[in-house]
């Protein structure tokens, strides 16, 4: 927890509704907030108590296994105000678990469910005023764990650390259009066997050359393809995908390469729901082509319709607006999340 000096500053920022910012021109890159939370532990033993700290740079060992081995995970989740000026989560326990299985893979320790999600709520309060004004966007919650220890062998970190920091977005991709997306047909983003399915912070860098070159050619981002055939769709620099041919909504199975999205669950959910046909399957390129509609999921971008494929040279549109499936999601999704549309899922936790 906090120290007293600091606990009375914090009480005295919360008393402040709003931090002084223009909410109407959010983006989504990193505004330094008021706090984060830090906790540490060894190798072999258990994360125990953290703390909240101003937010700031931190000092690493150049030698730290996050710099050198890349032994490091992340995850990321949203705070959202609602009408009523309440502040809630949406499945925190969902990322928690993930981050579990993510230290797994990593050879890391991890903080239990419960000590995840009672330090996000408490970065979340000690940032209330850079929650935004309900319909103004919300609040990005990055969970860092990470081998903070020196390690230059290609060894487990001896320290690990446990840190949480939060920024207030707006719309990931600038704009309200739908996303023109290109085939990646070279380069591959996982190989059965790695961390694809997992949020290592190693599988970000190698999809950077791909993006970088296709929204120098006018596109949104890339879509990968398998790395065994380079037949089969798999998923976007940072989003899930899915294709909808008439009542049906396909969504390639997470089988290791994939990372098994929050927001993509949460929105299988509600498509079996609405009566949907749901399948999770290896989707070759050609049903990509010969769908209906396309859109993307993922925290940052929540349920976002993809314009066009372009694959080969050639290019499909899809069904975007108002009576897309896509927006009807969407706006379901949304509705749950601020408290617009009553939660009979229980997905949402109440942070005060």
């Amino acid at each position: 927890m906090a120290s007293p000096s600091e606990q009375t500053t914090c009480e005295t920022m919360n008393s402040e509704k709003y931090a002084d910012i223009n909410w109407d021109e959010l983006g989504f890159n990193p505004i330094p907030t008021d706090y984060m939370f830090v906790i540490k532990c060894s190798k072999g033993e258990n994360f125990l108590q953290g703390n909240l700290t101003r937010f700031g740079n931190i000092e690493l060992s150049p030698s730290a296994a996050i710099l050198n081995n890349g032994q490091g995970i992340l995850e990321g989740l949203k705070a959202y105000r609602r009408e009523d000026n309440r502040i809630t989560l949406f499945r925190p326990e969902q990322n928690a678990m993930r981050m579990k299985m993510g230290a797994e893979r990593m050879c890391m320790p991890s903080p239990s469910t419960e000590q995840f999600v009672d330090a996000v709520k408490q970065t979340v309060l000690a940032n209330k005023r850079w929650v935004p004004p309900p319909g103004k966007g919300s609040l990005y919650v990055r969970p860092l764990l990470m081998g903070s220890g020196s390690a230059m062998g290609v060894v487990p970190a001896p320290e690990y650390t446990f840190l949480i920091y939060t920024f207030p977005v707006g719309n990931y991709f600038k704009g309200d259009t739908a996303m023109n997306v290109i085939v990646e047909e070279k380069l591959c983003r996982a190989i059965p066997g790695g961390p694809g399915g997992v949020k290592t912070i190693t599988n970000y860098a190698p999809v950077l050359q791909a993006v970088t070159q296709a929204k120098t050619k006018g596109f949104s981002d890339v879509l990968f393809l398998d790395a065994k055939t380079g037949k089969n769709i798999e998923e976007l620099s940072s989003c899930n995908i899915f294709i909808v041919k008439g009542n049906v909504i396909s969504t390639p199975a997470t089988l290791g390469t994939i990372l098994p999205g929050v927001t993509r669950k949460s929105i299988i959910e509600v498509a079996l729901d609405f009566g949907y046909q749901v399948e999770e399957r290896v989707i070759p390129v050609e049903d990509l082509m010969d769908a209906d509609e396309v859109f993307c999921t993922g925290t940052a971008v929540v349920v976002n319709a993809v314009g066009s494929i372009t694959y080969q040279g050639k290019r499909v549109e899809y069904k975007t607006g108002v009576e897309s499936v896509a927006q009807k999601l969407y706006a379901t999704l949304t509705g749950i999340q601020t408290g617009r549309i009553d939660d009979k899922m229980g997905w949402t936790v109440q942070v005060d």
